[in-house]
């Protein structure tokens, strides 16, 4: 299960490069729960990705336990990986409980490189 994605049609840059959805999406690839060696986004623990067309990102996640002991790190993680994207002007993270996660929720491509099949 992927995150959910809206972006309006004016915050794309339209000249062939890639969307800023697409940045963002690409930024939260490069953080991993440190326990676990998939990323956030492959690990289905992002929910929501809204970006407005002042490029400010608004973003939904969850980890897979409320007692995670980087609970308080990959929230951070998240918003300097977005926030690095030159184009984006803010980004909120808000940590969610619901729904809880479940290990169904990963993507194919994180369950085979858990070697959950």
């Amino acid at each position: 299960m992927a995150g959910t994605i809206t972006q309006t049609p004016e915050a794309g840059s339209g000249s062939g490069e890639p969307a800023l959805k697409d940045k963002v999406v690409a930024a939260l690839k490069t953080v991993y729960d440190p326990e676990i060696p998939v990323d956030i986004w492959e690990l289905g623990l992002v929910y929501r990705v809204d970006v407005t067309p002042a490029n400010e990102v608004a973003i939904d996640m969850t980890l897979t336990a409320p007692s995670c002991p980087v609970a308080g790190e990959i929230p951070i993680n998240v918003q300097q990986a977005v926030e690095s994207i030159d184009e984006v002007a803010s980004c909120k993270v808000e940590l969610v409980w619901e729904p809880p996660w479940r290990p169904d929720m990963m993507s194919e491509e994180a369950k085979v490189a858990l070697d959950m099949y």
